[in-house]
């Protein structure tokens, strides 16, 4: 079995002081990457900062005889964005691979979820993915090579009870997905999305013990992995995983109903009685952009 290397590739993992992301850092190292660790140094709510997580990891890889640098910036700034893709171009050039992995949680019922609980979500998971990848996309872009692996969440993709904000700032990375990995395709850019069940701090309260002892990062961490190889050609993916079970997601259009000839008024008694063809998923399939969704339209009106 030939292994898989990252020799001559740098890759930023955000949030990588600890957990997943800590285990996608020391992998990638282990395995030939240069890699700039970033971890702002924070609390679970977002709250604080520090150098201690980012160096720690740091020196975990210098020991194992890899490379790496420490970085202590925000996501959630574009200054910080751009702070942390120059971390790795003055130390090594340029950037081949990011992972978002940075996040935090502020969950609250919806009633009683304040403003600053849905900003500080959406301005660490989804601006802070746009923050980060806009000037890392510049470079890969310059360099007709990237691999993106964005964190998406079953709450992003199911929902959960007291996580609006992160249910929606987790469901937008899918879209971000979707556009980058159009914008990327003729640049040899692949951008991927994963849903992870992993023990975290961010989970610690939210599962089982039981369950929480059993989910391990380093189960996630092989999918990460390969999806930021070169090896790997696809692109615009969810992939669930954990304890070894890895599966695709995906957003499908079914045929469902045709209702009148498309000149005469039709009427919401019309909709009540297709009903059941409407909410059908027979013969469901995944439409890769816009432009096929309405070929597709087109194709079931002829």
């Amino acid at each position: 079995m030939s292994e898989i290397r990252f020799d001559e590739r740098v890759a930023i993992v955000t949030g990588a002081g600890a957990g997943l992301g800590k285990t996608y850092a020391l992998e990638l190292a282990a395995r030939g990457a240069k890699v700039v660790v970033n971890d702002l140094g924070g609390a679970r709510d977002g709250s604080g900062s520090g150098t201690a997580a980012a160096d720690l990891v740091v020196e975990e890889i210098k020991k194992a005889g890899g490379e790496a640098a420490a970085n202590y910036d925000s996501v959630a700034t574009i200054e910080g964005g751009k702070n942390i893709i120059k971390t790795a171009v003055d130390s090594y050039g340029k950037v081949d691979i990011v992972i978002n992995n940075a996040g935090i949680l502020r969950d609250k019922s919806f009633l009683k979820m304040t403003e600053q609980d849905w900003d500080m979500i959406h301005d660490v998971h989804l601006k802070g993915a746009f923050c980060v990848l806009q000037p890392a996309f510049a470079v890969m872009k310059a360099n007709g090579y990237g691999r993106i692996v964005n964190t998406t969440s079953h709450s992003g993709l199911f929902g959960n009870f007291g996580q609006a904000n992160y249910c929606a700032a987790k469901t937008g990375l899918i879209g971000l997905m979707n556009n980058l990995s159009i914008e990327g395709a003729k640049y040899n850019i692949k951008c991927n999305t994963i849903a992870p069940a992993a023990a975290s701090r961010l989970t610690e309260d939210v599962m089982l013990p039981d369950l929480f002892n059993k989910l391990k990062p380093e189960f996630v961490t092989p999918l990460v992995v390969f999806l930021c190889s070169e090896e790997n050609t696809d692109t615009k993916m969810i992939f669930n995983c954990g304890l070894g079970w890895f599966s695709r997601t995906e957003l499908v259009c079914a045929p469902g109903a045709i209702i009148g000839d498309g000149k005469r008024p039709i009427s919401a008694e019309e909709v009540r009685d297709e009903w059941s063809t409407i909410t059908s998923l027979d013969d469901a399939k995944p439409l890769p952009t816009v432009t096929d969704t309405f070929a597709y339209i087109g194709e079931l009106l002829s």
